[in-house]
């Protein structure tokens, strides 16, 4: 009785068969996978700039001069009374609901003239008001 275990050859792993194991699972998945094709309204957008644009509203110029006149949008007011600008006013703001009021006084009106333009657009019922005034030039400090 010979009870020496035998020797063995080294176990090798055979590849070529797991391969194509791997090969045959592929090729079952891609055949029986399902691509979903959804029906879609195809839809030409028009197209529109990327920026918002925000319209301003006009604005309404009361311009005084040095003797204290009143200009609405270039066109001068009968008299300097209060009731003539609020009058000039009204019908320099026509459909517009809150127009801002630009201001543009010269440098020796009286200021009573200032103040009655900025009353009478108050009661007009300009709230938006602005007063212009002119940037001094660089060197002139």
């Amino acid at each position: 009785m010979n009870l020496r275990p035998r020797r063995r050859g080294d176990p090798e792993i055979n590849l070529t068969s797991l391969i194509d194991v791997v090969f045959l699972l592929l090729l079952f998945f891609i055949l029986t996978t399902t691509f979903n094709q959804q029906s879609a309204i195809r839809i030409d957008l028009p197209k529109a700039s990327e920026q918002a644009v925000v319209e301003q509203p006009k604005s309404i110029t009361l311009s005084i001069d040095a003797a204290g006149e009143f200009y609405v949008d270039g066109r001068q007011v009968v008299n300097t009374q209060l009731d003539s600008l609020k009058r000039a006013l009204r019908a320099s703001l026509g459909e517009q609901k809150e127009p801002p009021l630009i201001i543009s006084a010269d440098a020796k009106t009286p200021h009573q003239a200032v103040v009655t333009a900025m009353d009478a657009a108050r009661q007009v019922g300009l709230i938006h008001l602005s007063i212009a005034i002119q940037e001094p030039a660089a060197g002139s400090r």
